[in-house]
Parts: structure tokens; C-alpha cells; sequence
């Protein structure tokens, strides 16, 4: 069900671009021309906010990338828009993930940092947007001034590295700083992190918790585990998405152990509906229960057009769960076309059944999955133990093959979009607590699309009459992880 009108911007470690984006000069003269100029231009006017609140002089703006790009044109045109002059530092392309991480860390109060250099799809103009995993760094460090007053940020996979680190630092000056910051961590999930690590957190002033820890005598939580990534700043604006504080998911996710995947950046009344999921787990983990205004501050009506979105909070139930209906919707409802990414991909009969269904009906049903880079190889082999019946019945199916690929969205009709946290296994429909933003809006589905294509150029497509040339001891491990696949 749609619940909410919000705005979505889609954030992958891949620049999409359609054609017409190759015919653009690159240096662009208008503001109109550049792409993503409307994300930096709403990310200057939050810097621009807090700095005057302050009563701070807009100094010093670094913008990070290869030449010619038109990075002090853009700044001089967006400056003039806002009234303001702004003095840019164009710097080199950021070659080591390391070098973005150590620059995150140092930046002063008053800095604000824009990478352009964001992974090239060919060699064209580059969008101004940035992954997610830096890109919410950014919001946390512009949560400043009179109105900033909240971070929420729940995740599952945590483990140390130079992402933790700066995450840290970040969280730790926020938190001296005034803002009310709380991360909630599962117990699984962020078993690597150490207490060390989360009470330098809390001597800062972070609210830590450990959702559902784990004891020898309740052994069964270990089955429910809060798969959930959400990262809520001020209630106004929120993040989703496969992410994880863990070095791999720098680089640019098409080299061995930088991993590929899509993350989703929204503002609107969807927001609240993710923070409301965080507070969910807050209360069970803590037994404090966030509400007011600081928490779910009231939207003004906006009148410019915006994407129709809702978040899906999907928890385990008695019979089928809240993720077993709105996949098998999603699915039943594809007319033309059904592209889906996930990196666990194992349906079970029911929803196998259902793809072949919607193949038999004239809709084309591509799957993207992992290759061999797979970190979890038990459940790449449980899925492959389908993909005989799947290809008989007319579903194409591709596997990543640079690195692992862990993004996990569908694209219905290039209409019906959803990104999230929700693996196409038996565990996340029915054990996991997962969040997934739906979209219905065609813009956004088109992007979605580009993007599964652009990861089909990377990919290798599986045929039927190859995959009948897998040897005996592949056939083998497909059946004894298929017996599994319930646990998976």
C-alpha cells in the first residue's frame, strides 16, 4: 500500500546516464546543465543555513575531481542562485578509498565537501551525486545550527575498519555538539565491533544499543535478527538500503572486494515511516520510546511535484509475512517487465512458480544475482538448484561477475520501484526484520531500470544449455544447500 508522498534520489557506485547526457558539453554553462545540480544545490543551502546560524563566513568549499568538469562554473552559478560567493578548491581525483576516509574525518566545522568523481559508466560527464555511504556522512556533518537535533541510525553489518573510524569521529563531535544521537546495532550482525568501540561512543555522549543480544539460555534470537539499515537525520531525511559500516563497501564496486550495491536517499513523510521503524526497535532494545516533534517533525505541505512513496517495515508474523505479500504482489502485478537485483536469491517453489507465471504471461523477468564471488556460497548454490525450472519456464537470469554484488531492488513496469534491505530468501521474508522504500513514480523507475541494465554489461547471462554442463560435484552442493534453503 501506498502510504506516502516523498521525494527519493537513488544513490548506486555506478553513474547512470542516457544519451542525452553524453551530448552535454563538459563544462556545462547553465545550471540546468549539470546533473545532480539540484543535490548539491539542496546540500549548499543546508551548509549555507547552519554557517549563518553560526554567523560563520562561507569560506571554503572543496570540490574533489578530474578536470574539466566546470566544478568552480557550477559553484559560481549555484552561489549567484543563492546569493552568496563561494571559493572552491578544485582537488584531484580521489584515487584511494582511503584518502576520501582521512579527508571525511579532517574536515573543519565550516567545510563542505562535494565528490564529483563518482565511478564512471564510460568516459562522459559524471553526476554530482555520491554513494550513499559517504552521502550520509555528509548529512550527519551538516546536522548543525538552531534546527539540528536528532541522528537516528540503526545497522546491521558493523565491523571495524576505516568507515567505523570515521564514523565514529562523526557521531562523537555530533553528539558534543548538542545533537541527540542514538545507533542501534544487532547483535549478529555487529558481532565484530568491539565494547571498546561502543564506549569511546557513549563517553561522547552517544546513546548505544544491542537489539536482541544473544545468551546461551535464548539461543532463538538468533534465527530473528534486525536486518534493517536506517540512518534518519533530523527526521527529514532518511537512508535505506544494502550498506554497511565495513570497508568493503568503498571502491567502486566493480573490483574484487569492493562490493556493488544501491542505496536510496529520500526526504517527505517517508521518513518519518523509516524513523518510526527505528523507534520500533529502540524501545525493544532500550525500552525508551522516541516520540514528538525533535523525532517526527511535521512536513510542510510542498507544492512541487514529488514521487509517490512508502516505506516497508517488514517483521515476522503467523502465516505470510508483510515481505511475502508485497513481493508476491509485485510479481503478480509486472505486465511488460520485471527486473530484479538481489544478492541472496533463493525463491522457494511458491515464488518460483510465480516468476515462471509471470514469464508464461508475456512479461520480461530478468534476475540479477551473485557470480562466483559470492560471500555466502551456500545460499549462491541453493538459489542455482532453481535455475533449471526458472530458464525452462522463460526466465532470464545474468550473474555478476567482477565482484559480489549485494544490491537488492525490483523494478516492476518501469513504475513500481523498491530499494532496500530485503534478500529474495527464505530468512529475510520470514525471519528478518527488513525496510525497503517502495516507489511508484516512472522517473525513479526508469533510473532503476538503467542501472539493472548497466549491471547486466558486467554480468554474465546464464543459458540453459550451459548451465546443463555444471559438473556432478556442482549438482551436488546445489542439493544439499537446497535442503537448507529455508534456513537461508
Amino acid at each position: 500500500m501506498i502510504q506516502a508522498t516523498s521525494r527519493a534520489e537513488i544513490t548506486t557506485p555506478e553513474v547512470i546516464a542516457d544519451e542525452s547526457v553524453v551530448e552535454l558539453s563538459l563544462r556545462p554553462q547553465r545550471l540546468a546543465e549539470f546533473i545532480g545540480q539540484q543535490k548539491v544545490k539542496e546540500s549548499l543551502a543546508i551548509y549555507i543555513e547552519a554557517a549563518r546560524a553560526r554567523n560563520e563566513p562561507l569560506d571554503h568549499t572543496l570540490f574533489y575531481g578530474p578536470p574539466g568538469l566546470g566544478k568552480t562554473t557550477l559553484a559560481e552559478l549555484i552561489g549567484r542562485e543563492l546569493g552568496v560567493n563561494i571559493h572552491t578548491t578544485s582537488g584531484p581525483a580521489l584515487e584511494k578509498a582511503g584518502d576520501l576516509v582521512g579527508t571525511l574525518t579532517n574536515l573543519r566545522a565550516r567545510d563542505i565537501l562535494f565528490i564529483d568523481e563518482i565511478h564512471r559508466l564510460r568516459p562522459i560527464i559524471e553526476e554530482f551525486l555520491y554513494p550513499a555511504m559517504e552521502d550520509y556522512k555528509i548529512e550527519i556533518r551538516l546536522s548543525d545550527g538552531p534546527k539540528a537535533q536528532t541522528i537516528t541510525m540503526q545497522m546491521y553489518y558493523f565491523e571495524p575498519g576505516k568507515i567505523a573510524d570515521t564514523l565514529s569521529a562523526i557521531l562523537r563531535e555530533r553528539a558534543r555538539s548538542g545533537v541527540s544521537v542514538q545507533l542501534l546495532t544487532d547483535a549478529f550482525g555487529a558481532q565484530k565491533i568491539t565494547k571498546g568501540y561502543l564506549d569511546t561512543l557513549a563517553a561522547a555522549g552517544v546513546h548505544t544499543a544491542i537489539f536482541r543480544p544473544v545468551h546461551w539460555y535464548e539461543m532463538q534470537k538468533l534465527q530473528n535478527r534486525s536486518h534493517i539499515r536506517a540512518v534518519i537525520v533530523d527526521g527529514r531525511v532518511g537512508f535505506t538500503g544494502g550498506f554497511g559500516i565495513a570497508d568493503k563497501w568503498l571502491g567502486n564496486g566493480h573490483t574484487k572486494d569492493q562490493w556493488r550495491d544501491t542505496d536510496v536517499r529520500f526526504t517527505g513523510p517517508a521518513v518519518s515511516q523509516l524513523q518510526a521503524t527505528f523507534a520500533d526497535g529502540w524501545v525493544e532494545a532500550t525500552g525508551t520510546l522516541l516520540t514528538g516533534e525533535k523525532y517526527f517533525p511535521k512536513e510542510p505541505v510542498r507544492e512541487e511535484p514529488a514521487e509517490t512513496a512508502g516505506l516497508l517495515d517488514a517483521q515476522p508474523t503467523i502465516g505470510s509475512t508483510p515481505a511475502e505479500r508485497f513481493l508476491a504482489l509485485s510479481i503478480a502485478g509486472a505486465r511488460k517487465r520485471l527486473y530484479i537485483a538481489n544478492s541472496y536469491f533463493v525463491p522457494n517453489h511458491d515464488f518460483k512458480n510465480l516468476l515462471i507465471q509471470a514469464a508464461h504471461r508475456g512479461v520480461d523477468v530478468r534476475i540479477l544475482t551473485v557470480g562466483p564471488e559470492t560471500d555466502v556460497k551456500i545460499t549462491r548454490y541453493a538459489g542455482r538448484k532453481q535455475y533449471d525450472d526458472l530458464l525452462k519456464g522463460g526466465v532470464r537470469i545474468w550473474e555478476f561477475a567482477p565482484t559480489m554484488m549485494h544490491a537488492k531492488t525490483i523494478v516492476a513496469d518501469g513504475m513500481w520501484a523498491s530499494v532496500g534491505t530485503m534478500n529474495f530468501d527464505n530468512r529475510s521474508m520470514v525471519f528478518n526484520n527488513e525496510s525497503n522504500l517502495n516507489v511508484l513514480d516512472a522517473s525513479t523507475g526508469a533510473l532503476l531500470d538503467s542501472v539493472f541494465l548497466n549491471d547486466l554489461e558486467y554480468s554474465k547471462e546464464v543459458t540453459r544449455a550451459e548451465f546443463a554442463k555444471r559438473g556432478l560435484w556442482q549438482r551436488l552442493c546445489e542439493l544439499g544447500a537446497s535442503a537448507m534453503a529455508r534456513l537461508l
